[in-house]
């Protein structure tokens, strides 16, 4: 609507363990054009984004991991600061994580409690999941956890609901895209989540077959 200003953040959860270098080599490359692709995509569909921060939240296994499980960028406006997110996205290396499954729902928790734009008079919160493993399940070794292990972490997945469905994301604003395996708990996320939509992958194979110009499409189809 005309007079009105859109707000998108886009938090990218980016499974960095060694199975997924194929992906992360392709992030890594389609970053250094994501503003422009993305405004050429929304202007076909007769849309615009008067404000895009995007934020990079890079996950391993604490299990396994230590330090280097979880690393999260500050959210990046875009395009003023399209050569910061462009340098965080450069350093990503694919590595590490041990045998799967992996911390994906850790990352989750960390993205929804994200430092969301509170301005607009339409805003879109999105977060997008890359992985080709399935997650620990948040009770697992509950009281025996890394010492590296955050304490903010909800203990099970009804938990991690309630905080999809608390006060960090607007109702109508939140939106998650996941591409991963059809395995736990992705796909109990998709079953039972509103506003989420899963595209299935084969685990392993590291998302291969996920195009880069879907998951833009994806993006402006959800604002």
């Amino acid at each position: 609507m005309q007079g009105l200003e859109y707000t998108v953040d886009i938090v990218m959860c980016i499974d960095a363990t060694g199975s997924m270098a194929p992906i992360i080599e392709r992030v890594k490359d389609n970053a250094q054009r994501f503003y422009e692709d993305l405004m050429e995509v929304m202007a076909h569909k007769d849309k615009s984004i008067d404000t895009l921060r995007v934020k990079v939240i890079v996950y391993r296994d604490y299990y396994y991991d230590g330090e280097e499980s979880m690393l999260s960028s500050d959210f990046f406006t875009l395009p003023a600061q399209k050569d910061a997110f462009r340098d965080f996205i450069s350093h990503i290396k694919a590595e590490g994580g041990g045998y799967e499954p992996e911390c994906g729902l850790e990352a989750i928790a960390l993205a929804i409690r994200s430092d969301w734009n509170k301005s607009g008079d339409k805003k879109r919160q999105i977060i997008i999941v890359w992985t080709d493993a399935s997650t620990h399940p948040l009770e697992k070794d509950e009281g025996k956890k890394p010492g590296n292990y955050p304490t903010n972490i909800p203990t099970n997945f009804d938990e991690l609901t309630d905080l999809w469905d608390g006060q960090f994301m607007g109702h109508a604003a939140k939106r998650l895209i996941i591409y991963s395996p059809d395995a736990y708990a992705w796909t109990d996320i998709a079953n039972h989540w509103d506003n989420t939509i899963q595209y299935p992958s084969k685990a392993g194979e590291g998302l291969n077959e996920v195009d880069y110009h879907t998951i833009l499409d994806a993006i402006a189809s959800s604002v």
